[in-house]
């Protein structure tokens, strides 16, 4: 029996396409030659990585790429200090708290509280996916699924801010830092075969773990060998399945991701060891949990240009699962133009592909977690407030009467005309029957809110952080943050952002 045919047999035969050799060279390029009908293992991917992490500079940093950073720094901290008012995270820091001494590193939420940097990061990048308002990471092409990708402030946000503070590292070092996490991050959820997303894994956690390694080896200055070695120790500590999406353990995979790039990277730094090429080879990560890898995506491509402006990121204007925002802005628009009253609702109808509905998977929801994949609950909220905001996603709010009785009127469509059309956009069509007869039809707008065709304004970000940093801070707080974090390349230590950021 093969190696493939023995994975055919654990998987039911899922893994066909592991034997081609497009996943794995989709175009020619170092190491990517297929051998007969066997694929070539990904090569030289380790170095490279290692090479860009060690030689990333702040003095290098594009104009464009610095005012990027800064607007995802805007959108990161609001939404870690969101997050860290729910359950699931007050569970964490209590966990933290029996588990940790103080510490020098800061966790953000609504008591002053310290630890140690792995289990600070652990802390708030809980937090920062807890409202599932963080960014995303755009595809370029249509077999890179919008949405399964990865969200990538949060993790390298998370270990940025922790070990910056242990080390009291300047403005600079910490955006040079971030920048160099979120590029690693985004450029390996880029490369990796489609299939990592598709058979379950949730990249924020399985990648993010990358994104905080490299962080952390750049706030530590490791050399290409001990850098090599953090990848090869995250390879080994990442993880997350999307099995848990709708509930508290989805943001804990965003938690876990920054705590374990910490990990990998100070143990690294102490000189503790790891294969050489943990990403790479018939063992690596890519071959492991992806099936291989589209190495022109990476190679050579590292900061060239940086993802974070090209192809970019959303920002996302409602907490929950991305896929179902233009749905929902689709749905806002259906009911404000019309001006349909939730009364005259008799049916809803969204139709989709399976890049929505099947990550979306909840056909009703009984908690806010649950709400935040649950379509019924998006259009819902819309219908009857005309918003679905930080304030919607409760949990009483999603058990009430008017609520359920919504949802139970919405139905989910599969739509193959859209499925044909890829899955590099989020695509759905909003159809309401209304009571007295007559049907009203709505497609989503592929110019989403928040993404680069219609990216938030200025005051639109400060809003959007002066909402979700309300939950914890006093407006004078919240103003000084915002001038801290827009002029964090003049900061001489980072534990002055720290400070402003707690009560």
């Amino acid at each position: 029996m093969t190696r493939h045919e023995f994975l055919q047999l654990l998987t039911g035969g899922s893994l066909g396409s592991i034997a081609s050799p497009r996943l794995v060279a989709a175009q020619a390029g170092p190491g990517t030659t297929a051998q007969g009908s066997r694929p070539a293992f990904p090569t030289g991917v380790t170095a490279a990585v290692a090479d860009f992490i060690t030689r990333t500079r702040f003095q290098r940093i594009p104009g464009n790429v610095l005012v990027e950073v800064k607007r995802c720094l805007i959108d990161g901290f609001g939404v870690v200090l969101a997050g860290s008012t729910v359950q699931g995270s007050a569970i964490v820091r209590e966990w933290v708290k029996a588990s940790s001494a103080a510490g020098d590193s800061t966790i953000l939420g609504p008591a002053r509280m310290s630890a140690a940097a792995a289990h600070a990061a652990l802390a708030n990048g809980a937090s920062g996916h807890a409202m599932d308002y963080d960014d995303t990471q755009l595809s370029t092409t249509p077999d890179r699924i919008f949405g399964l990708l990865t969200h990538p402030t949060v993790p390298a946000l998370s270990a940025s801010l922790a070990v910056s503070e242990r080390l009291g590292a300047s403005g600079r070092a910490f955006l040079e830092a971030f920048l160099t996490g979120v590029e690693v991050e985004c450029k390996i959820a880029e490369a990796i075969n489609p299939d990592h997303y598709q058979r379950g894994f949730h990249t924020t956690g399985t990648i993010g773990t990358f994104g905080a390694a490299a962080s952390t080896a750049r706030l530590l200055n490791l050399d290409a060998a001990a850098t090599a070695h953090a990848l090869g120790i995250a390879a080994s500590l990442s993880a997350g399945i999307r099995v848990n999406f709708g509930s508290m353990t989805k943001p804990l995979h965003a938690g876990r991701a920054a705590e374990n790039g910490v990990t990998a990277a100070e143990l690294a730094g102490r000189g503790f060891t790891a294969g050489d090429e943990g990403l790479d080879g018939e063992w690596g990560y890519f071959q492991v949990l992806g099936g291989g890898a589209d190495l022109p995506r990476i190679l050579g491509r590292l900061g060239n240009p940086f993802s974070i402006v090209d192809p970019g990121v959303s920002f996302k204007p409602y907490p929950c699962g991305s896929l179902g925002h233009p749905t929902m802005d689709a749905m806002l628009k259906l009911v404000t133009d019309h001006d349909v009253k939730p009364e005259q609702i008799a049916r809803i109808r969204v139709r989709a592909g399976s890049n929505i509905l099947n990550p979306l998977r909840y056909k009703t929801a009984k908690t806010e977690l649950e709400a935040k994949f649950c379509l019924p609950f998006m259009t819902a909220s819309i219908a009857l407030r005309r918003r679905a905001g930080i304030r919607e996603f409760t949990d009483a709010f999603v058990s009430s009467a008017p609520v359920q009785a919504m949802m139970s009127r919405v139905e989910t469509v599969f739509d193959q005309g859209i499925e044909a059309r890829g899955f590099d956009k989020m695509r759905s069509i909003v159809e309401v029957d209304l009571s007295g007869g007559g049907t009203l039809t709505q497609p989503s707008d592929d110019r989403y809110r928040g993404g680069p065709d219609r990216p938030f304004t200025r005051a639109e970000l400060h809003e959007k952080f002066t909402d979700c940093a309300s939950l914890v801070l006093p407006p004078e707080r919240i103003r000084r943050a915002l001038e801290l974090i827009e002029s964090l390349d003049e900061m001489k230590n980072v534990r002055e952002l720290a400070q402003a950021l707690v009560p």
